[in-house]
């Protein structure tokens, strides 16, 4: 009874607030539900929201080449809250997103005291002096290109198995960013991030050592219009040629889970096992006229990949050390239908992980009826795991955002 009657105090406080201030609802649907300015124009917000409803279907592949009944689900694959704006200038910048969706709270253990992980992002933007900006708080780290755009916008309905293997996601800690032109046009960005290593909401302090990312962006022909290079699919259909070039190194140092700062913790008879982790990525964006192109390359080594007790006996956890490629190539037609391919691969360290390399083959059609805000997407995967059962995965999935 008093948790409920201090939400209810929470949410009359909340609009009091939003009445007693300067409300501005968008004109345009997917700018936000709508925007508020302080009287005295020293902070603003903006309040959005979004889901994501996706359908699947999977059949494996029988011995005899036929295929066994698919197996089915349907669920809220996502469901976000945003909050976005300044605080006493436009040069202090924030951001929180809260994740709803049983998808996006899961992974709590003793770590997150055990607790839904709704937080995605909380971060705090400092535009500190001429082009450097200061990032402190909890988001995403600059990692790969796939992974640091968006889900809600993808070019299909989700991201690659080369992203789900090797991506460095979100952590705590503070991010550096800097740009410069070298000439008119060629234009360069830098990101350099110092984080906790564990991922996102992990409150009972630091586990192992710390991570340390670095990336560079090129973009020789100047901005994507519309930061279209952090979405997929060129819906801005851009005039002229357009292309980022990038690489990304990431040390987490003294690591205690199997992929660097995600998947399982490696315990050990004396707590927790640790080992280097060192991440790279070297990916491309490119678009024109509705074409669009995007490649990217990973490879992942660990100082000690398999995890021991301290009299030296293996655990049976391992850092899941290896190499993977992705490819997606894609164009919109001025009808805002879109078609899209992509070839992802990942080959592990089979002496080491003693998993076998994986391709998957994907095909999808797109309608975005207000870009990215708006959208179906369905998409057709066939997934060829060497020496195992392949895969046939059918995806159905709307996008909606406020």
């Amino acid at each position: 009874m008093k948790a409920k009657l201090l939400t209810l105090a929470f949410i009359l406080t909340f609009f009091s607030s939003v009445i007693s201030q300067e409300t501005n609802s968008p004109g345009v649907f997917g700018k936000g539900i709508f925007n508020l300015m302080g009287k005295d124009s020293t902070w603003s917000m903006k309040i959005a929201a979004r889901m994501q409803l996706l359908g699947t279907a999977a059949w494996e592949k029988e011995p005899d080449g036929g295929l066994v009944d698919p197996a089915s689900n349907m669920l809220v694959r996502r469901a976000r809250l945003k909050f976005d704006g300044f605080v006493l200038s436009p040069r202090l910048k924030y951001k929180i997103e809260l994740g709803l969706s049983n998808r996006d709270q899961a992974g709590q253990s003793e770590f997150t005291r055990n607790s839904p992980r709704m937080i995605m992002d909380a971060v705090i933007m400092w535009n500190f002096y001429g082009n450097f900006v200061l990032w402190a708080g909890q988001t995403k780290l600059p990692g790969n290109i796939e992974r640091v755009i968006s889900s809600g916008n993808m070019q299909l309905v989700d991201r690659s198995i080369l992203n789900a293997a090797y991506n460095i996601d979100r952590d705590i800690g503070l991010q550096l960013r800097h740009h410069f032109n070298l000439t008119d046009k060629f234009l360069v960005r830098e990101k350099i991030a110092f984080s906790q290593g564990e991922g996102r909401n992990v409150v009972l302090g630091n586990l192992g050592g710390h991570q340390y990312t670095g990336r560079l962006e090129l973009l020789p022909f100047g901005k994507f219009k519309n930061k279209g290079d952090y979405f997929g699919s060129d819906l801005e259909r851009e005039e002229k040629p357009k292309l980022m070039l990038s690489a990304t190194y990431d040390i987490n140092s003294n690591a205690v889970r199997t992929r660097s700062n995600l998947g399982d913790y490696m315990f050990n008879d004396v707590g927790l096992y640790e080992t280097t982790i060192e991440t790279l990525f070297v990916d491309a964006m490119f678009k024109y006229r509705g074409f669009s192109f995007m490649g990217e390359y990973a490879n992942r080594t660990a100082d000690d990949p398999v995890a021991k007790n301290s009299d030296g006996t293996e655990t049976g956890d391992i850092v899941r050390v290896g190499t993977g490629l992705n490819l997606a190539t894609g164009y919109v037609f001025k009808s805002n239908w879109a078609l899209a391919v992509r070839y992802s691969n990942v080959t592990p360290d089979l002496e080491i992980t003693g998993n076998n390399k994986s391709d998957q083959y994907t095909f999808g059609v797109s309608k975005f009826i207000v870009g990215h805000k708006l959208k179906v997407q369905t998409d057709v995967s066939f997934l060829d795991i060497l020496g195992e059962t392949d895969v046939l995965l059918y995806r159905l999935q709307m996008d909606l955002h406020f």
